[in-house]
């Protein structure tokens, strides 16, 4: 039986390492997938680890459906046996629908990975439908940390090291970017409730030590 499966993990916990680890998998087995993603860090129609991995996907935009795609490569004598997605969470809610149909009338495997919630700890709405619709929910088990160490589990978005929670639910940024440009840190509940990064504990204490880790 197919399935849609949704892996998810907060920023920095190698979902899109284990994407890319998942097609190799399948591929090797000689099973025909097709790669989708949006947005990615690196670029357009790209999937990209902080580990350094690559591959070329398909972009997916608001126009995108899936149901159509695969239906048009059947039809033109390309196999599917899977897809997988990467940066789940930035497709509609609609897109997630039609992933839920893929599998259900065409027996094809979706793996979707993306993070669950956004910096102001909301549910983003790809991600919230594909709780609602997934066979499966993983959370990935490689923990990325907190500054303090703990486990993290909520996203930040920062601007000049201080944490926002206000404007656009989607702004490209990363964790590696500038002091004064939008970047993003992964944070504990208590620390992320409590708006303290990385940058505003040493503000306030340089002597303390923090954990910078980035598992890709």
């Amino acid at each position: 039986m197919a399935e849609l499966v949704f892996f998810s993990g907060t920023m920095d916990c190698g979902k899109s390492t284990l994407a890319l680890q998942m097609h190799h998998n399948h591929a090797a087995r000689g099973r025909d997938g097709v790669l989708f993603t949006r947005q990615d860090r690196a670029g357009k129609a790209v999937i990209s680890s902080r580990l350094g991995l690559t591959q070329r996907a398909h972009e997916v935009e608001d126009s995108t459906d899936f149901w159509a795609d695969v239906i048009a490569r059947r039809t033109h004598g390309h196999p599917v046996d899977y897809l997988i997605g990467d940066e789940a969470q930035f497709y509609t809610a609609q897109q997630v629908e039609q992933l839920a149909r893929v599998v259900d009338e065409l027996g094809v495997d979706v793996f979707a990975f993306g993070i669950s919630t956004d910096f102001r700890a909301r549910l983003f709405p790809g991600a919230a439908r594909l709780v609602e619709l997934a066979d499966r929910v993983e959370v990935l088990q490689v923990m990325a940390l907190c500054w303090c160490g703990a486990r993290a589990t909520h996203n930040a978005r920062t601007v000049g090291g201080a944490m926002v929670v206000e404007g656009e639910q989607v702004v490209i940024g990363d964790v590696d970017s500038g002091a004064d440009e939008v970047g993003y840190e992964v944070l504990c509940r208590r620390h992320h409730m409590r708006r303290m990064t990385a940058a505003a504990a040493r503000a306030m204490s340089p002597s303390m030590p923090t954990f910078d880790f980035d598992v890709g």
